[in-house]
């Protein structure tokens, strides 16, 4: 309890009202630039609340001493999704400037490559920050698959929805849940989709070789997904009970 004590969370949360300020910022600027209707704002909101919600028990959990550069990055990730979020959310009522949404996405995909890397020129990795990427990268996939869904078919919402399904999975059958070795082969496809799904949202191919860009992440995907879980159930015995 003494340590519990001890422990003093205010520059974390200092980091988080930052976080949370930063994305209700976008959201205004959106709604000034392009005129943001009720859908976008509630969805850009509630992504801000959920994402809060999570991050500042795990904050907590953690221990960390501070935030480190690494998960600022992933921070103003997060808030660069939200305003992709939120407009992709408004784009049922209408058509969404595609330059904004792609100049965000775009954004949000080059920082992917850059707070892992600050991560270990720093000696700041951390299992939080890295959950966090990934949790960021998920939801990012999922919103791009959404929208480039209402062109392409209800199909594609197969890219964002499998780890979720994995994850899903995983509660039910625990040998799902033993920690995977390094792959690049993994990390590879992981970021073809975010990359397909930006070419394919921003609209410069045509319909057919759009269809078979889509098409061919979505066959790496379930091939990265297959290897992992057939790897795991070959060493599933010797996981501890």
């Amino acid at each position: 309890m003494a340590l519990n004590n001890a422990y003093d969370m205010r520059p974390l949360r200092h980091e988080t009202v930052v976080g949370a300020g930063a994305q209700l910022a976008l959201l205004s600027l959106l709604g000034t630039a392009i005129g943001l209707g009720p859908a976008g704002w509630l969805t850009g909101l509630a992504f801000g609340i959920v994402t809060w919600s999570v991050l500042i028990p795990a904050l907590r959990r953690s221990w960390l001493g501070s935030f480190g550069a690494a998960n600022r990055v992933t921070l103003a990730r997060a808030t660069l999704v939200g305003g992709v979020t939120a407009l992709v959310a408004d784009s049922v009522a209408s058509p969404p400037p595609v330059t904004l949404l792609v100049a965000l996405t775009a954004v949000a995909l080059i920082l992917d490559a850059v707070d892992g890397k600050v991560a270990r020129a720093t000696g700041t990795s951390t299992p939080l920050g890295a959950r966090f990427d990934m949790e960021v990268d998920a939801v990012l996939i999922l919103v791009l698959s959404i929208y480039v869904a209402g062109s392409l078919g209800p199909w594609v919402l197969l890219i964002g929805a499998m780890r979720y399904a994995f994850v899903a999975a995983a509660r039910v059958l625990p040998w799902l849940r033993a920690p995977l070795p390094p792959s690049t082969a993994r990390k590879t496809v992981a970021a073809l989709q975010g990359i397909v799904l930006l070419v394919a949202g921003a609209g410069i191919l045509p319909t057919v070789p759009e269809f078979a860009v889509v098409l061919f992440a979505l066959g790496a995907l379930i091939w990265s997904f297959g290897r992992d879980i057939r790897w795991l159930w070959r060493v599933r015995d010797e996981q501890p009970a």
